[in-house]
């Protein structure tokens, strides 16, 4: 195993206690994104959008102000609702469909967060820099995601 999926463990081990014995969804949520926030490198937004009435909504975060609500297969977010699938992107302005909440946004993760077989959410991680995230982010994210279910 590298150095990086090392910190990544290590991070994950983290957020397991940091969440252990407490319930209330919003606490968690709240705590995981100023985590991630303060673990990933590169990266100018960490947080959640949880999915009500069919569409996407602002959850906890850390970073500049964002998007309130964002449609079911509308950018990245709503693709990795309506796929059902992680979404690295690159260079989000190559995206269909991209929506530009921050203009210094260049590239993106979207974990889909999945709880008794629906779409409860997503975890969303954004950078300034073109193609900050890879299949080892995806990985261990969706690991991560997996604890917080």
């Amino acid at each position: 195993m590298q150095g990086r999926e090392m910190r990544y463990e290590s991070m994950i081990k983290q957020c397991v206690s940091l969440i252990e014995g407490e319930t209330d969804i919003i606490a968690n949520l709240s705590n995981v994104s100023a985590l991630l926030n303060d673990f990933l490198e590169d990266v100018n937004w960490v947080g959640f959008y949880l999915l009500k009435n069919g569409e996407l909504v602002l959850g906890p975060f850390q970073g500049p102000v964002a998007c309130v609500r964002i449609k079911v297969g509308s950018g990245v977010c709503g693709a990795a609702v309506s796929e059902n699938k992680i979404q690295v992107v690159k260079d989000v302005h190559k995206f269909p469909g991209h929506i530009a909440c921050d203009l210094s946004t260049n590239s993106e993760i979207v974990v889909p967060i999945i709880k008794e077989g629906k779409i409860f959410g997503v975890l969303d991680i954004d950078s300034e820099s073109v193609g900050r995230f890879d299949d080892v982010d995806a990985k261990y994210l969706g690991k991560l995601v997996e604890y917080l279910v």
